[in-house]
């Protein structure tokens, strides 16, 4: 009987083994870079619904990835490096979430230039101080060590320049993503992935920390508007009689008032939610606007990014003309920025931020030395014993500070108080838990929401309080004071917000804040003016009887036109062709133009019959004084 001879088992050829090997460590790449990131719109599991976000947030790594792979030829060696580049990356962000409550952003890798000047001594402080995470690293470099070691090579070492050219593309294209190529913008966008400007925490969280780093960057990372010289000096010859009549206004009599500005910390009045218009959570408020000048209030920003509303405030410059601007503290390269501190300065004032938390948060201590502040008084100064009520200072510490700086002799005081009580998270637990349970709620809102909302209306119940103690403190000096109360977002509450929805059927994001300004000893009646916060500088000179700097001037003429861009963060442009939408361009000009301290060479020109005014061009701005920081 005679057998066939058996066929040997069919290979497969090589090709298809490291074609189907490199496609294994791609997908598991995308899905480790993915549980690294920890993205609610990038997780694993969103492969299955939304799979453009976590191969978006990968594919830089995996260009990066291929290059090596292509270079080295080994698999698992080229991936397990860029997994390694990235474990490093998140840590940092990790450190910097935690430090400044903000995600890495580009403008963040210029601090990498700066670590061989001294800027290694200031960021080790920030570094983790257990042995782990090291441990972890060095852990890492060994596995790469060994792979680089014994992993065979994946490619043959001749491919008749097929490498070469596929290396070329890849680098090619890594190149132009790190560049910021117009073209990447066609999948790096917030119509494709998510993206929230005024917020890069919700963008990371959405799309993913890489890819939020790629979308900040092409979209605010390159450049910046150049100002219309044209537009700008139309602008002021438009304006130049109201402009002229404002500057030669006489200057108040008498001495001039003690100033204390307060930025209250997510405070808006609960009465524009649905469920809430009959609420009380404000009386002090609303017993003062009574006696004083309040409205709505528009500021850049929601939920986060205090230092957009401050940094309008302080300077009097719209961050809608500074697309690549988004967190201005963290940004700034400028060694002196022109403001609203500068001006008090120059008319005798003693200038003082006060703010119960680390100076370092948000970069403010270089910030206010460049705003030109004369002093810092930061969580260090405070008392010892000064009340907590959460997870931050009370408003009452803050107060108690206020009162604790103003003096009864010597030159005015600005000072500009920060407060932090009313800052989210809303879930740790108050002072006084009673009384935040006590609170009612808007039918529908249960459950974690219910207490995150009940937290909020806690705090800012003390905030409105010291609002009230405040006032009636200084209403019993000799000195004349002012008040400026204002809140600098709504907070982050979105789910209680869509359950209840607002009185005007509008958006949370077209939610405005409240503002009021007040004179303690001289109450008035009562004026509703809705503005921006941008425009409150300029509201604050006229009101002390300041008039001698022409850009706050020019803002008071203009801003009733312009305010009102502020609704939203992120708002559209005016429609083409319309006057506001010219007025908007021209005063973009301007501010570009203010910030790069050139628009004071500009109003000499049109205002030459005041030019012998002392008041006409403001002095170059000093250096920050040291004193206090």
């Amino acid at each position: 009987m005679s057998l066939k001879p058996t066929r040997p088992p069919r290979r497969w050829h090589a090709p298809v083994w490291r074609t189907l090997a490199l496609l294994a460590v791609v997908l598991g790449f995308v899905l480790l870079t993915g549980l690294i990131d920890g993205g609610v719109g990038v997780v694993p599991r969103r492969l299955l619904d939304q799979a453009r976000f976590p191969f978006a947030n990968a594919l830089p790594g995996l260009l990066l990835a291929g290059v090596l792979l292509l270079l080295t030829r080994r698999l698992l060696l080229s991936f397990g490096m860029v997994l390694l580049v990235e474990g490093v990356v998140y840590g940092v962000n990790a450190l910097k979430v935690a430090n400044l409550g903000t995600p890495l952003l580009p403008a963040d890798f210029q601090m990498v230039g700066q670590l061989r000047k001294g800027g290694m001594h200031l960021l080790s402080g920030y570094l983790p101080h257990s042995p782990w995470p090291y441990l972890g690293l060095l852990a890492a470099l060994a596995l790469v060590i060994a792979m680089w070691r014994f992993e065979p090579p994946l490619l043959p070492r001749r491919t008749g320049g097929k490498r070469l050219l596929a290396g070329s593309v890849l680098a090619a294209a890594l190149l132009s993503l790190l560049l910021g190529v117009t073209a990447w913008e066609r999948l790096y966008n917030g119509r494709v992935l998510w993206l929230e400007p005024w917020s890069a925490m919700s963008t990371a969280n959405h799309s993913g920390l890489i890819s939020g780093l790629i979308m900040f960057d092409l979209h605010y990372g390159h450049g910046k508007k150049k100002p219309d010289l044209a537009l700008a000096r139309q602008l002021i010859a438009d304006y130049d009689h109201p402009l002229r009549q404002r500057l030669l206004q006489p200057s108040a009599g008498g001495a001039l008032p003690d100033i204390v500005v307060v930025q209250s910390e997510s405070f808006f009045d609960p009465t524009i939610m649905k469920g809430y218009e009959h609420s009380h959570f404000t009386p002090n408020l609303r017993r003062l606007a009574r006696q004083g000048t309040s409205g709505e209030l528009h500021v850049p920003t929601f939920g986060g990014g205090t230092i957009r509303t401050e940094f309008e405030m302080l300077t009097g410059l719209s961050l809608r003309y500074f697309d690549n601007l988004q967190f201005p503290y963290l940004q700034l390269s400028h060694a002196t920025v022109p403001s609203l501190v500068r001006v008090l300065n120059q008319h005798g004032y003693d200038t003082i931020a006060l703010h119960g938390n680390d100076p370092a948060f948000w970069n403010r201590s270089a910030a206010f030395k460049a705003l030109g502040f004369d002093s810092f008084v930061s969580q260090a100064s405070f008392p010892a014993d000064a009340p907590m009520d959460g997870k931050y200072m009370a408003d009452s510490a803050m107060t108690d500070e206020i009162l604790r700086q103003l003096k009864d002799s010597g030159p005015p005081q600005f000072i500009f108080a920060i407060s932090i009580e009313a800052h989210g998270p809303y879930d740790i637990e108050p002072a006084h838990t009673a009384e935040r349970d006590a609170i009612a709620v808007p039918q529908g809102i249960e459950g974690r929401d219910k207490l995150e909302l009940q937290t909020y209306l806690y705090h800012i119940g003390h905030a409105d309080a010291e609002l009230g103690r405040l006032v009636k403190q200084l209403a019993t000096r000799r000195r004349p004071s002012l008040v400026l109360f204002y809140g600098d977002h709504l907070p982050a509450l979105s789910n209680s917000y869509q359950i209840a929805g607002f009185v005007d059927g509008k958006d949370m994001l077209s939610q405005a804040g409240t503002w009021l300004l007040i004179e303690p000893q001289h109450p008035i009646k009562p004026v509703h003016l809705d503005t921006a916060s941008w425009l409150l500088p300029g509201l604050l000179l006229e009101q002390v009887g300041i008039h001698d700097d022409a850009y706050f001037a020019l803002t008071q003429l203009v801003g009733p036109e312009l305010a009102a861009l502020t609704e939203a963060p992120g708002a559209p442009p005016p429609t083409e062709g319309t006057e506001q939408r010219k007025l908007d361009q021209a005063m973009s000009s301007i501010d570009q133009l203010r910030m790069d301290g050139t628009l004071d060479s500009l109003l000499p020109k049109v205002l030459a019959p005041i030019s012998g005014v002392a008041h006409d061009v403001a002095p170059a701005p000093p250096q920050a004084a040291a004193v206090g920081f």
